[in-house]
């Protein structure tokens, strides 16, 4: 008998409530997560990568892949991923920006600072939901996760 698998999940960094619905529809509509937590700013975010807050109990282990926003409030997503990327526990989770930023120097800080992959938002429906499953197909189905 073999171990049951163990559940994927998707921790998705969004502060625009229309892009989370797509980004939403996309994982969903392909089956690329078990469970997709949503946190509408980097504070949020951290409190659930560190079991702080509201997360304090949630169940232990990390998302598979942080699928990150740039521009949000409190604490932007350039200062979520130098956290994540600085933090020994927390720097092996993969974190893609998923950014309508295509400036030179949110791709260079990103880039200097770890970030596994980085993704323009495409404006039309059709494009960002196949940018949205391609990210998630790699990151969520064939990509190996680190061990929690």
């Amino acid at each position: 008998m073999t171990a049951p698998e163990p559940i994927k999940s998707i921790l998705l960094v969004e502060d625009d409530p229309q892009d989370v619905q797509l980004i939403l529809a996309a994982l969903e509509q392909h089956h690329l997560a078990d469970k997709v937590f949503v946190a509408h700013d980097g504070a949020e975010a951290l409190d659930y990568l560190y079991y702080r807050g509201t997360y304090e109990h949630r169940p232990r282990g990390y998302p598979v892949l942080v699928l990150l926003d740039l521009k949000m409030p409190k604490i932007d997503g350039l200062e979520v991923l130098k956290t994540i990327k600085s933090d020994a526990l927390l720097k092996a989770i993969p974190v893609v920006v998923l950014s309508s930023s295509r400036e030179t120097t949110d791709l260079t800080e990103c880039y200097r600072h770890g970030v596994n992959g980085y993704v323009v938002k495409a404006m039309d429906y059709q494009g960002f939901m196949t940018s949205v499953r391609q990210i998630g197909a790699f990151w969520g189905k064939l990509n190996e996760p680190p061990p929690n």
